[in-house]
């Protein structure tokens, strides 16, 4: 994904079919010298509904991701994200 568009879209899709997606926020912190903030969570969702890459499962992940968000002023330049992908994939049964 090149653009915050394409990612916010991209997880829009996700969550047609992981309904019941959400974020637990668990550490924030801001760097003012290298303008940036790192966000550290826990993803959890089930698949239930229909879409994504198979037929609902009815597995749930719970796992860890991390954005860094990289700004210039006010205005995001950049995004990061830190997930441990291969696990909920294999977690929601879809590997």
């Amino acid at each position: 994904m090149e653009t915050l568009q394409e990612y916010t879209d991209w997880m829009k899709g996700l969550l047609a079919f992981v309904p019941n997606g959400r974020y637990e926020i668990k550490s924030f912190a801001t760097d003012d010298e290298r303008q940036n903030v790192a966000v550290y969570g826990i993803f959890h969702g089930t698949h239930t509904g229909h879409g994504g890459p198979c037929p609902p499962t009815g597995k749930s992940t719970s796992t860890d991701y991390v954005y860094v968000i990289q700004f210039d002023g006010e205005t995001i330049i950049g995004l990061t994200k830190i997930w441990n992908d291969a696990r909920a994939v294999r977690d929601l049964g879809w590997a």
